[in-house]
């Protein structure tokens, strides 16, 4: 069986988590000794923990992420959420400092929080990640409460941000779902921007085979257009998607088993140096 890195998953032990109707809907119990079961069922060898929204809109402290990943036996390592505060800024940037190599990156909220990407109160993160080459992921794209505000996640404002700072590391979560194309020329025009696969396809819908397929062809274009799939990267938003799910669409994408190998982990590690 291949290696396979998961750089897209969520986890609390919280009863707000506002995740588990997701859970319900994909017949999964949300926690550690399922997800560590399901990793190990297919083939994943490691996983990239970032913050589920807790009731109230407020994240998963990065502290409760950090102690989740220090009791999976290795199988997991932390993402850092950054909310666009002065206090939160600090907050993340101390976090990772104290933590040295066991942070890999951090995550913005774009879309649930009325920020863009290029906002100066993100300046001390990205100074952060640009001198200990750590990634950065944006969610973007459709968000899950009716609220969010697809003017701040459309994807397309990464490019202020990628023009700014070419040595940031940009990752697009979710590729900018429904705005594929769109994270397709991100991915061929910046060298330093990339985009992840999760969360594309949340099960129970009579459609869901069709909108796989859809989903296949509209994600390989983009990979056409950008010249291969060296910056697309394998996630599943675990317990949003499912991992059955996730890695079917992978298996549907037309590309080679090079760049199929790439998608599955090796863009992963070499990215988020995991």
């Amino acid at each position: 069986m291949p290696r396979i890195i998961d750089a897209h998953i969520h986890l609390s032990e919280s009863p707000i988590d506002e995740l588990i109707p997701y859970a319900s809907i994909n017949g999964l119990k949300y926690t550690m000794q399922e997800l560590l079961h399901l990793m190990d069922t297919f083939g994943i060898t490691s996983g990239l923990l970032l913050s589920p929204p807790i009731k109230g809109g407020s994240p998963l402290r990065n502290e409760e992420v950090l102690l989740l990943c220090a009791r999976s036996d290795g199988m997991l390592s932390p993402i850092l959420t950054v909310e666009p505060s002065k206090s939160s800024v600090a907050s993340a940037v101390a976090l990772a400092k104290r933590n040295g190599s066991v942070v890999k990156g951090f995550k913005i909220r774009l879309g649930y929080l009325k920020t863009f990407a290029d906002d100066p109160i993100y300046d001390a993160v990205y100074d952060h990640a640009e001198a200990e080459d750590l990634p950065v992921m944006f969610h973007t794209g459709d968000t899950a409460s009716h609220t969010g505000s697809l003017e701040h996640s459309h994807p397309l404002t990464l490019d202020r941000l990628a023009n700014e700072r070419e040595g940031l590391k940009i990752v697009a979560c979710h590729f900018g779902n429904p705005w594929i194309q769109d994270v397709g020329e991100l991915i061929y025009k910046h060298p330093n921007v990339y985009a992840d696969l999760s969360g594309l396809i949340v099960g129970g819908s009579k459609y869901e085979t069709g909108y796989s397929d859809s989903l296949a062809e509209q994600i390989t274009r983009a990979i056409y257009f950008a010249g291969g799939a060296e910056k697309v990267i394998f996630g599943t938003d675990y317990p949003v998607s499912t991992h059955a799910l996730a890695l079917d669409l992978v298996g549907k994408l037309k590309i080679d088993s090079e760049d199929a190998e790439r998608i599955l982990w090796k863009n992963a590690a070499r990215v988020f140096g995991v």
